[in-house]
This record gives C-alpha cells, structure tokens and sequence, in this order.
C-alpha cells in the first residue's frame, strides 16, 4: 500500500528524515508517534504529494484513494448532511449522470454500480457518522457556515470517514473533539477495516485502535508491533538490553587498550598489539535508544482544610436570563478527583466557572471555606500570556513578594530551567505554554485545581507525567477532559452534566461508553431515514421548519452581536499580530526605548481589550448554546 525508502529531508538546515524507512501494508492500522517537532505531520504531507523530499521515495499503490481530514473547515451552504455525502465523489458523479442520462443501457449501468456501492444506505451511514462526532438531527439540517471552526472542523472529519478511503491519513483527529466523540471514533476506527496511519497523543487511542507503532526519532522511522503500552514496554527491554551490551563492550574496550598499551613496544606482542588495535578500531559504537525530554509538572503540597472546600446547596448558574443549569447540590473535599462528563454544550466548562468564581449562582447558595484557594487552568488562558516577556517575568508579577530562588525553584518544577526560563513566550512550543499555564495556575499551593481540557497540546510524554504529577498531588482536583486514559487514571468519581443538572453517575468511563453505545445502537433500530436526504421522517414537516424558524428569528439578535464581536477581535487581533512581528524583531531592542516602550503599552492594551471581548464573546455564545442553537465556539463544552 505504502512503501518509503531512505528518506532524506531538511527544513531549514534542521534534519529531520535521515533514511527513514517504512512498509505499511494493506488493511494494517499504524500509529505514528515522537516527540512534537520531529517532522510527523511533514511525512504525513509528503505522503499526500504536498512536499517533495530532498532524497529517497515514497511509493503508493496505482489509483489507490486517500482521505484526510482538509486543513480548511467547511464553510459553505451546503447542509452538514449534505456536505458529508458530497465527500463520496463516485456516488455523487453518478447520481448527477442518472439525472442526465437518455440512453437505457448506461441508466441500468449507472444504477447496477450505484447498488453495488449500496448508494441508497449513504444517507443513514452520513448521518449516523454525524451523530457520533456530537450532531444531533436538527443540526444536520443546517448549513456548515452557521456552525463555527471547531465544529466544521467536526463535519470535515465526518466527510473523511464517509469517502471510505484506501488509505486513512489522521494528524490528531481528537483535537476538536468531547469526550463522547472521541469514545464514539474509538469504537469506529477500531472496527474500520481500511488501512490507517494515525498520529496522535490519545494513549488510549493508540492502544485500541492500531496494531502497529512507528516512533519517529533520530531522524529514523522504527517500527514495533501492538499498540502503545506494548511499545512502552519493548522499548524499554531494548534499552535495558543496548545498556548491557554497552557495559560488556567497554570492559572489552579496556581489556584491550590495557593489552595494546602494555605490549605495543615488546617485539614479541607488537602484533598480537596491532592486531587488537585494529579491532579496538573496528568495534562499532552500540547505539542507545535515547529516552525523549522528561517533561515535569510538580504541584505545591497545599495546606489541609476541613472539608467540605465548596458546597453547593440548590444552586442555578446560567448567563443573563438563561438559566444552564439548576439543582446543583454537589461538595467538594480535600480528596476529591471528580471527572465531568457529558456531551459539548451541557455545560461542564460553566460549572467549573462557577467553581472558580468567574460566575456566580443566580439561584441557591455556593458556600467556600474561608481560606479556599483555587487553581484554574483552561486553554484560552494561552492566550492572554504577555509573548514578548518570558516565563520568568510571568511568574515573578505573580509572586512579587518571592525571592528570584524560589520563582526560578517554582519554574523549574514544571521544566523551566536556565535558559527556558529566560526565553520569550513566542518562541515556547504549544506544550511549553500549557506547562507554563500550569506554573501560574499552582502558585500558591491551591488546594483545587480546576483544570479544562489540559492536555490539548500536550504530547503522551507530557501527559504521562501530568498523570503522574496530579496523583501525587494532595489536593481535590475537578477535570474536564476528552482524553479518556487521562480521566480514568486520575478521576475516581464522574458528575455527568445533562439536561441542565450535574448528578453523580454510578460507574466508571466504560460503564459510561457502554451506556453511549447502547443508545447509539437502539437509536439507529428504531431511526426511518428519508432516501433522498437522509434525514429523518417527522410526522409533520411544515411544524419541524416553522419551529426552527422561530428559533432562528428568536436568536437572531445575538447572533448579530456575536457577529459584531468577531469582527472587532478579528481587527484587534490583526493589530496585536503586527505589533508582535515588531517585538521579535530583535533590532527594535537595539534602537530608542521610547519607541519600544510605546509598542509594548499598546500591545498590552490590546491585549487587555481582546480579553474582554473574548469573556463576553464567550458569554453570549454560551448564552446562545443554552438556548438550543449551536453556539460560535470552537469547541464548547
């Protein structure tokens, strides 16, 4: 199916394929991994002909079909359902040739291949593919253009899938994605019969759906059979194995060079001394596999309080005049590790924007103990980092009364140590700026930390060792998460948001993925779908289009405003950027500091102003989600 030979590849002098080497065979699932940086996505470009290599091929098979998930998410008027059965180009040539097609023969053809490609079953298999990425009946109705990047980026991977493609190229298919999605392409790969080469950091992914992983490093691909906890553990042996003969070659070393240096200039041993020396010579190196950069988080021990740290007695939370949810009567002690589950838009990230203070209960009661201190991470927060400073700086605003030791101890406890502690923010990787977040996030010893989606740029490495780092931690923690391995390692107990309450549910996350499947399963029995559209019949039409009308009319006010605060960003944005170009520029640091200081106020002011915006944007979509639209949100939860 695949075949790629020495490979040779450098992007701006940097090496990053140096006769890499691999065979994926038909019908095999592969799992591509290394370290962020070391070129995965550049291969998977190179695969699909967008980037040429400086040496060695890559080979297809003749006219095979390859699908990945387009860089650009759909944004035309096309309804969902429609934009995802357009993905099968043959069936959507063919009904377009029946349509014109006079003679009878190539009509009976036409329609003998459209059986043979089971053409009238697409409609039900599109929408039960949009089903499980998190679209419900009446979204699949609606138009990719009034459904905002995230979620198109959702009904772009539902068209991959769809095409049925030969070979399945997928660079981290869960980034946009909740936690029930995610379970849901599980289950769908897994049962996939086609050929797979996925990158992702989703352990439990890697362990589930493929059988095969490539690790790229050391500008080499190498390949190891089974998912990726076996991987672990034969890379492990390997380099248990590697240290052993390492040692044993250098005893022969020694022995040697002892031999060669105690002989060398008797007469009677200045060959037996040559000839060892040549051996000595020819003794080639063992190569050690070399473990990627440990990646630490280390959380301050917190003081201990009584319990409960937050009780909630009958409370509401919501936005405006829109009650999210109600009936909240949960607690939350010292040694809590609560996991929220349910699907996008139940409002997860709005209870634990309760729990952090950033709102506040418009019903009932939400009591905290009077030396309660909070941690909260959430990912928009990368955001609001200052670029032009460095992570020092960061934390030193922070902890203005801490001597420089303890804001560079504090930092280095999450893997900011000498000269990255003193790099610019702009030149931090996505994962750099998550351990950075985490830093600020800790200061203080919170005894809760309230964490929303952490692990989103964060690579298997990383977040190994943030499961690591929260199980040693001693204080509760509340975690919204679509890593699966990540919440069932950590979490102990599950609040399952739905239908504007949080409840406790009785199990763990494969009790939960049972139950999604069973419904998934009884829903697609008792389902009628339409032939022509693939939606299905309701009893009456003209009531389903006059109800989504009035929705429609009902929102469309703040739809507007929500528009117009995209707008202002999108220009204020385009500002910060040009103003960001300037500080990396590193001559404006050599020039007048007038000058410097005046961009640095402005792009703080900037920034300030984006921020709230982006708190009132976020707002009103949430407002507009709670109403039963879809909301702007890249991805809400």
């Amino acid at each position: 199916m695949l075949h790629i030979n020495d490979l040779v590849h450098r992007i701006g002098g940097r090496i990053l394929f140096q006769g890499a080497t691999l065979h994926l065979p038909k019908g095999h699932k592969m799992g591509l991994i290394g370290s962020n940086g070391t070129g995965k996505t550049t291969l998977l470009k190179m695969i699909l002909g967008d980037i040429s290599p400086d040496e060695g091929s890559i080979r297809l098979r003749n006219n095979i079909r390859i699908g990945t998930v387009a860089q650009e998410a759909p944004s035309n008027n096309d309804t969902l359902l429609e934009h995802v059965l357009a993905a099968d180009v043959e069936r959507t040539d063919l009904l377009t040739q029946a349509q014109i097609e006079t003679h009878p023969s190539k009509i009976a053809e036409i329609h003998t291949r459209l059986a043979d490609i089971y053409s009238e079953t697409a409609p039900a298999r599109a929408a039960r593919i949009l089903t499980g990425l998190g679209f419900n009946e009446l979204q699949q109705t609606q138009t990719c253009s009034e459904f905002s990047g995230g979620w198109r980026m959702r009904v772009a991977l539902a068209a991959t899938l769809f095409a049925t493609p030969d070979l399945l190229l997928l660079d981290e298919p869960t980034n946009h994605l909740d936690l029930e999605a995610v379970l849901w392409l599980e289950g769908y790969l897994n049962s996939w019969p086609g050929t797979l080469l996925l990158i992702s950091h989703d352990r439990k992914l890697l362990n589930t759906v493929v059988s095969e992983i490539v690790h790229l490093e050391n500008q080499k691909l190498t390949r190891y059979t089974g998912g990726y906890d076996r991987f672990e553990r034969t890379r492990h042996e390997r380099q248990e194995q590697d240290a052993r003969l390492r040692n044993k070659q250098n005893i022969q070393r020694r022995h040697i060079k002892a031999f060669v240096e105690r002989f060398r200039y008797k007469a009677s041993k200045a060959r037996q001394a040559q000839s060892r020396l040549r051996m000595l010579e020819r003794m080639a190196p063992i190569a050690s596999l070399v473990d990627d950069q440990t990646i630490s988080f280390n959380f301050p021990e917190p003081e201990q309080l009584p319990p409960p740290l937050i009780s909630l007695d009958n409370a509401s939370v919501g936005y405006e005049v829109t009650t999210v949810l109600q009936n909240l009567n949960q607690r939350i002690d010292m040694d809590d590790r609560i996991a929220l589950i349910g699907s996008n838009g139940n409002g997860k990230s709005t209870l634990v924007k309760l729990l952090a203070g950033r709102l506040k209960p418009t019903a009932g009661k939400l009591l905290k103990s009077s030396k309660l201190k909070i941690g909260y991470f959430a990912q928009h927060q990368a955001e609001e980092l200052q670029l032009s400073e460095t992570p020092y700086h960061h934390l030193a605003r922070l902890m203005p009364m801490a001597p420089d030791s303890k804001v560079r101890a504090h930092l280095a406890g999450f893997g900011f140590s000498g000269d990255r502690a003193n790099t610019n923010c702009l030149s931090l990787s996505g994962g750099e700026k998550a351990r950075l977040l985490f830093a600020m996030t800790s200061i203080g010893a919170p005894h809760i930390l309230l964490l929303d989606e952490p692990t989103n740029h964060l690579d298997v490495d990383a977040r190994e060792a943030l499961i690591q780092a929260l199980n040693a931690y001693d204080g509760a923690v509340i975690l919204v998460s679509h890593d699966p391995h990540l919440v069932e390692l950590v979490a102990d107990r599950l609040w399952l948001v739905a239908n504007g309450e949080c409840k406790t549910f009785e199990g763990d996350l494969s009790d939960y993925h049972a139950i999604l499947t069973t419904q998934q399963r009884a829903k697609r029995q008792t389902e009628r779908f339409d032939d022509d559209t693939g939606v299905k019949i309701f009893s009456n039409k003209k009531a389903q289009r006059r109800k989504r009308a009035e929705k429609r009319e009902k929102t469309a006010g703040l739809r507007k405003t929500i528009n117009e605060y995209e707008k202002r960003i999108e220009k204020l944005s385009a500002e910060r950027e040009s103003l960001e170009i300037c500080l990396a520029n590193p001559e404006i640091y050599e020039g007048p500091t007038t000058k410097l200081m005046e961009i640095q106020v402005l792009h703080t002011e900037i920034k300030d102003k984006i921020k709230r915006l982006e708190e009132a944007w976020i707002n009103l979509n949430e407002h507009l989600d709670s109403m039963g639209e879809p909301s702007l949100i890249n991805q809400g939860q």
